[in-house]
């Protein structure tokens, strides 16, 4: 017996946090968006390299670190697996000091449009479970509060990168 009565559900809860709920919707949005990502052999980091690659050409890596809000080094793993996987392909030649300059893919085109495409089927999921007029305020609402909490390029853990 788990120790509750029926009357425990007609017990009203704490009051909605909306930070809350917003931090438990992101949690389960995303691993949503990263298992469907998985059938595609790609994760939203991923997503996201090939996004800003196909968006501006020869983006740095360290820009493309910034705006991912990671550290270099972390984005160099992710673009390393895209090299393997075909999805871009470098049009410079590697060497210390020297910029980067990659290109996606026909591969790399396909698999940001196959991750589009999960992108797109989890905003109508979202839209199918609120009111019409809900979703118009949503994404304008949602904007305003991320404004409210810049992204921070992370810093190398103590010890890392050394």
């Amino acid at each position: 017996m788990s120790g509750r009565t029926s009357g425990d559900a007609l017990r009203p809860g704490p009051p909605l946090s909306v930070a809350f709920l917003a931090m438990a919707l992101g949690r389960r949005v995303r691993e949503h968006i990263e298992g469907r990502l998985r059938e595609h052999g790609i994760a939203l980091r991923h997503l996201s390299a090939l996004g800003h690659l196909h968006r501006q050409p020869g983006i740095s890596y360290s820009e493309l670190a910034r705006r991912a809000g990671v550290t270099p080094q972390s984005m160099q793993d992710t673009l390393r697996l895209l090299e393997r996987l075909g999805a871009v392909e470098r049009a410079t030649e590697p060497g210390r000091g020297r910029t980067a300059m990659l290109r996606v893919t026909d591969e790399g085109h396909r698999l940001r449009l196959a991750g589009q495409a999960v992108i797109d089927e989890t905003d109508a999921a979202i839209a199918g479970a609120v009111p019409a007029d809900t979703v118009d305020r949503l994404a304008p609402a949602m904007r305003a509060a991320l404004a409210q909490f810049p992204l921070e390029p992370k810093q190398p853990a103590q010890g890392e990168g050394e």
